[in-house]
């Protein structure tokens, strides 16, 4: 097998930023007019290196290797956040494109909306089995529209949904940036990940009154978001207490209605999400995310109800892949890479139901991602397609 080129995998990636360009990120967000353009671009590319490109319903973009077997699914995601950064996702993919260029018999993948514009990774759902038709018909986006109307303006509708084969593959791969500072910080060059984490993710609704902020005294007032900064804080109190070395949880979204300076909120709704990668510890923090709410409703005057929205559930690497990938990372930057978790979900949690996965990280300069100004190092980047190809090589000869 020829050497993989990188000079060519980086002027892909070069090639693809420009669809969608944002400062110096891209905004491509799933379904949009960009989003289309990259995916047939992407076709175009898998054609040229000797694959059978196909996109389907969903807005999968597989290149099938025409040679037989054995072979690897390779790829991650090109759609982006809004205004966001190049690299997260499209890394992944054109680093496939580099080892189907190399002669290595791999399919490579474009999973759809990873992101989440309209669902939960619904692409590589879409792949092994998870997303039923009932499921696209009452999936909308965060605007409220659904996602039938998308796919129609995309030219999606009516073309069949792709599944994935898991005899065809001896696993699927995928190489991310870190999204974080576990690398960068010590001076580190490659993560070799072992297992993706869970996440659960909840709304809580705080009912209160809505009422004249100069008229309504302070003894009468139900104040809705009073009572979700006060629930809020206390997350933040007692997590601590029952958490992981490696948990986080986040309110990403707070909406308060009806958001008016001289009205007093009667309603407030939160977004809230928590991860780790043992279910033992997931299980602690729901149990004291649920005392907390029962605590809420004891002391405060606005009722708060919770109501699980999804969940996760962790996913380990597959141990022949993570050797594979130990022995590449060692062979080509040796004591310069080590083992880690993924904080960040990726199509690779959903895919290891059918098949086994392994994953690499690259550094992160200053952990900044899903932002314009997400970048790493483009001889990171190189080392990072490097370390694939090698742990490839190693897992089609096994």
């Amino acid at each position: 097998m020829p050497p993989v080129d990188t000079e060519h995998f980086l002027g892909n990636l070069d090639q693809l930023r420009t669809i969608g360009a944002y400062k110096t990120g891209v905004h491509r967000p799933t379904y949009s007019t960009e989003d289309m353009a990259s995916r047939r671009w992407l076709m175009t590319e898998m054609e040229a290196v000797g694959l059978e490109p196909t996109i389907d319903g969903i807005g999968n973009v597989l290149g099938r290797n025409r040679e037989p077997g054995p072979h690897l699914l390779v790829g991650s995601h090109i759609e982006t956040q809004n205004h966001a950064g190049w690299l997260d996702g499209a890394l992944g993919v054109m680093t496939a494109l580099a080892l189907a260029r190399a002669g290595l018999p791999v399919d490579v993948c474009a999973y759809a909306d990873e992101e989440g514009h309209w669902g939960n990774m619904i692409g590589s759902r879409s792949l092994v089995g998870d997303l039923s038709e009932e499921d696209i018909d009452k999936a909308r986006n965060r605007e409220g529209k659904p996602l039938r109307d998308a796919l129609k303006t995309a030219g999606l509708a009516g073309l069949p949904r792709l599944a994935l084969e898991p005899a065809r593959y001896r696993g699927a791969l995928e190489i991310h940036i870190e999204q974080g500072t576990q690398l960068e910080s010590k001076g580190l060059r490659i993560g070799v990940v072992t297992g993706i984490v869970a996440i659960r993710h909840f709304k809580i609704v705080f009912e209160g009154q809505q009422d004249h902020t100069g008229g309504t005294t302070m003894a009468e007032r139900r104040d809705a978001a009073l009572s979700a900064v006060r629930l809020m804080a206390a997350i933040d109190t007692e997590f601590p207490k029952v958490c992981g070395e490696r948990s986080v949880w986040t309110t990403g979204r707070i909406v308060v209605e009806p958001n008016q300076p001289m009205i007093i909120p009667g309603r407030a709704e939160l977004s809230f999400s928590f991860r780790d990668l043992s279910e033992t510890v997931m299980d602690r923090m729901e149990a004291c995310l649920r005392a907390l709410v029962r605590e809420s409703n004891r002391r405060e005057r606005s009722s708060a109800t919770l109501e699980e929205v999804s969940r996760l559930k962790p996913e380990l690497c597959d141990d022949a892949i993570i050797g594979a990938l130990e022995a590449a990372a060692e062979m080509l930057c040796p004591g310069a890479w080590q083992n880690m978790q993924s904080g960040a979900l990726h199509d690779s949690q959903v895919l290891a139901r059918l098949v086994p996965v392994g994953m690499v990280f690259v550094p992160s300069i200053g952990g900044i991602s899903h932002h314009w100004s997400e970048d790493t190092k483009r001889e990171d980047l190189e080392l990072g397609c490097r370390v694939m190809a090698e742990a490839a090589m190693r897992l089609l000869a096994g």
